[in-house]
Formats: structure tokens, sequence, C-alpha cells
């Protein structure tokens, strides 16, 4: 049998004055709705304007045929897709550097001496080198001279349009210009996704990973491309002493994002892409909260 909700609502103005309804019903697609897509409905469903809070009161789901189309839950024209590794307490990202150190500086056992009952908060200490999780580098990490953290404009970390190129591990674990040709990435974000994130916080994670070639290092910058991010280890060859794709890269000011994930969520092309990390001064390299925006 089809659902529906029957419920009483009080709508209030930023503007002043209020609309409320009693014993309105809708027809519900599924066996519930929330309090919250109720009110996002009515919101948009009467088409009101300077709404503020909203009060659903009520509120009872029951079983009659439906009278018209029912009420959706509210979907989001855009969608986020999370591409960042949670760091956490002991997590190593990369062989030979320390683990990050996460721990209170202010318990909320011990803040309660300093605020009325009922009242406490959580302040953490975190200890850890800038190479964590899901991290970007900018030219400073590997020039003296280049762009800091702090000295690189937002346009190079948010919003960027961006394409994923998909050159799964099983087939090759080194990348070339070969495998970045026919496709339209000049001015834009390009993420590698090889899969090799399915090896995180694994042993297998830190051998034998994928890579990009020196000449693809090239062909991207020739195309002039924004950002390059990969799912790997590490962008570059690590078996040697030597950080070609890092020096061509960053020497280009195309900022690099390494330990990226689940960008097999992602389309090929028509999404953005945003990577933004603190505006510390004097650091090159640091965690960010990476993830793609998607257009419904």
């Amino acid at each position: 049998m089809d659902k529906r909700v029957k419920f009483d609502f009080e709508v209030y103005f930023t503007n002043g004055g209020s609309l409320k309804g009693e014993d309105f019903r809708l027809d519900i697609a599924g066996n519930d709705i929330t309090d919250q897509e109720l009110a996002d409905y009515i919101i948009e469903d009467l088409r009101l304007l300077m709404a503020g809070k909203v009060n659903i009161l009520n509120k009872e789901i029951f079983s009659e045929p439906h009278k018209r189309k029912p009420a959706h839950k509210p979907s989001s024209e855009e969608q986020l897709i999370d591409l960042s590794h949670t760091i956490e307490e002991g997590l190593i990202t990369y062989k030979g550097l320390p683990a990050p150190h996460i721990c209170d500086f202010l318990s909320r056992e011990d803040s309660r001496q300093f605020y009325e009952e009922g009242t406490e908060f959580q302040i953490g200490k975190i200890e850890m080198v800038s190479n964590t999780g899901t991290y970007i580098d900018c030219p400073f990490h590997r020039f003296e001279n280049g762009k800091d953290l702090a000295d690189t404009g937002l346009e190079k970390f948010a919003e960027l349009e961006a394409v994923v190129i998909r050159i799964p591990f099983p087939e090759t674990l080194e990348i070339t210009e070969e495998h970045l040709k026919n496709r339209e990435i000049r001015n834009k974000a390009v993420l590698i996704h090889t899969g090799w994130d399915h090896h995180w916080n694994t042993e297998a994670y830190y051998e034998n990973h994928p890579y990009l070639t020196k000449s693809a290092a090239e062909y991207l910058k020739d195309c002039q491309v924004k950002l390059v991010g990969i799912d790997s280890h590490n962008i570059d060859y690590t078996e040697g002493k030597n950080r070609p794709v890092h020096t061509i890269l960053l020497g280009a000011e195309i900022l690099i994002v390494e330990h990226l994930c689940n960008l097999d969520k992602l389309p090929d092309d028509h999404f953005t892409f945003t990577a933004a990390p603190p505006k510390f001064k004097g650091v090159g390299t640091f965690p960010v909260r990476a993830f793609a925006s998607i257009k419904a």
C-alpha cells in the first residue's frame, strides 16, 4: 500500500512573519520521511523565500493510495565525493617518516574546571610530518625559492575543472605520455586512477607502486595542466634517488596530490576537484581534504 504523511507545520521567515498549516497531507516515496526532508520539501514546493526556522508537528505516517506524484527525498544538485584517506593515530603514509601522534591537549574532563556544569570542550594536539595522509605538494617542497602553501593562490587548489585517466595497476605500473594522449586535459586537474589505493595501509602499498615517467611529466607540463593527482604511494619512481616528475611539475608550478582514493567513484570528466590545505608559511606539503564536486 502507498504511504502518506499527515502533519502540521510552522514556517518562520527571516524578514518577519510566519506561515502555518494544519492536517497537511502529502504522498511520500518509501515508508518514511524525516522532519528535515519534510521541511525542505515544503519550502521548495511552496516556493517560499526568506524561510528560517521550520517546525514539523504531529507527524503521522499512514497507508493510503497516492493522490499525486510522491514527494521524493530532496536530492542535492551537487554530489561531493571524498577522495581523502583518514588520518589516525599511528598511520604510516611513507616508510621512514614518523606516524602522526594525535592526543588531547585539553581533555573534556580537564576542561570542566573552567566552565559551568554541563559545559565541556576538547582541544586536540597533533604531531606529524607534513607528508601524512592525502597531501598536496607546492613548489616549495622541491625548490627553496618556490611558492609555499601561503604564497599559492586559492585558484590553484579549489574548484578545478578535472578529468580522470584510468590506468589500472595490473596492466602497468609505468605511466607514460602515451597513456595521457587523446584526452582533453589542458588547464585541468588530471587525476590518475590506478586502483593502488586498494593496498592503502598495508605493506604492499609502499613497494612497486604505479608512477609517472619523466616523459609523462613533460607532456603534462606542455599541456599546461593545473594539477596532477594520483592514488599511488608516489607520483615518481622511488627506487632511484632522482625525482624527475616532482622536479618538472613543481618547477612549472603544477601542484601534485598523492595518496588519493575513491577515484573509481568519479566520472571521467565534467566535475571539479578541490584539495585545499591550511595557509602555512614556510611549508610546501600538507594534508588536504580532497574532494570532487559532481553537478546533477
